[in-house]
Parts: C-alpha cells; structure tokens; sequence
C-alpha cells in the first residue's frame, strides 16, 4: 500500500451504467429533429467523450450536416435535458457490482478518491446512488479537452498534488483508457470491451479482491 495514493474512477460503465439512457436520448433527438433512427453499432462512438464530441460523430457517422456551434450546443443541451428525464429516478441499487466494496477497501486504506468523468452530470448521479461521502474530489470537465486527452486525469492528480505513479484509475471505454496511460496512469479496464492498452483487464469491479487490489497498490 506504499505506492498508490489515489483512485481516480469514471462514473458511466464504471460506478453506474447510463449507457442505454445516453444512447435512447440521442435516439429521441435525432428522430425528433432529423427523422434518423440511429443505428445501434453507432453507440460505441458515444463512450467516454463529451457531449458536444459524442453528438458531432453522430452527426458524421448520420451524414447529417451541421456546422452551426450555436445550434449544435442547443441540440446537445436539449439531449441532456431528455437524458436527465431518464435518470431522474436512479438510486442505490444502479450502482454496479462490486463498486462499493471497492470504495470502502480505499476509504479503509486512507487513499484518496476522485471522480474523473467527462460528464457534466456527474455530481447530479453521484447524488441520486448516494455516494458523496466516498469522493474527495469531482472533476468539473468544464474548459477541458475531451478523453482521450488527459486533461481530466491530470486536474485529478494536481488537485491532490499527486505524481502520476501515485494513482490508478477506472475506465470502461477506450477513450478513457488512452486518456489515462496519456496522463501516465496505471489503467484499469472494466467490462466486455478489449481496453487492450489497460495495465490490468477485469469485467467487474468484483474481480478485484483485497489480494489483487494489494498487488497492484504495492505495484506489483
């Protein structure tokens, strides 16, 4: 336990899985303004980018041209506004297996816990599954560059004053793992995607047990 000081997780596909919400509310946008029915193969490029990013290769991946900043922020917000709707009724049994006890081990061993999401509603479902208590810090990705860009794992590490050998950090999507080995974080992918480039593979949080989670603090 010498050598990690701080867990940085995502919050979608991580703590709680939001995915269908997010895509069924671009679903709803794009039939309401568009007439498109989105393809579910699509999805994927959805996972671990902004909003502004996710609707932009949604767009492209539509051939839907739209090159209005001011008219694709109201869209996206109006996205967001329909995706709030869905979530509204989210508590504690949508938090994923194995998440609070993992959370508890850190708490128990004095490491520092912080959300790193690109979600501007992250504290708002943070709220809802009644996990406040467990996070020193909440990233704002406000004026920050998108994952892959580190920027979001980086604002973690210096609100703490921490060394990037000091951390680990939780991802789901591939965008989020390139985000952290770019911030020169130890990478833990979680769920059914390949994540090839995660130092270490699980499908759930479960799979980390006390031994296993002791390895890799000690950095072994």
């Amino acid at each position: 336990m010498n050598n990690i000081k701080l867990a940085i997780f995502d919050l979608d596909g991580v703590i709680t899985s939001t995915t269908k919400e997010h895509y069924k509310a671009w679903k709803l946008l794009f039939i309401k303004h568009f007439g498109i029915r989105l393809d579910p193969s699509l999805e994927v490029y959805t996972k671990g980018v902004s909003r502004i990013e996710s609707f932009k290769v949604l767009l492209e991946k539509s051939k839907v041209n739209l090159d209005d900043p001011k008219l694709i922020e109201c869209l996206a917000n109006e996205k967001n506004e329909i995706y709030k709707e869905l979530i509204s009724e989210f508590d504690e049994t949508k938090i994923c297996p194995g998440v609070l006890d993992l959370l508890k081990y850190l708490k128990q061993n004095s490491i520092k816990i912080a959300l790193g999401s690109a979600s501007k509603n992250a504290p708002f479902l943070i709220r809802k599954l009644k996990l406040e208590s467990y996070f020193d810090y909440i990233v704002n990705p406000e004026e920050k560059n998108s994952k892959p860009a580190p920027d979001i794992f980086l604002d973690a590490l210096n609100h703490f004053g921490y060394k990037s050998s000091e951390a680990i950090a939780f991802e789901d999507a591939e965008a989020g793992i390139e985000s952290i080995k770019n911030a020169d974080i130890y990478a833990v992918g979680v769920g059914d995607e390949e994540l090839k480039d995660a130092d270490i593979k699980v499908k759930s949080l479960k799979e980390l047990t006390p031994v296993s989670l002791e390895k890799i603090m000690r950095g072994n």
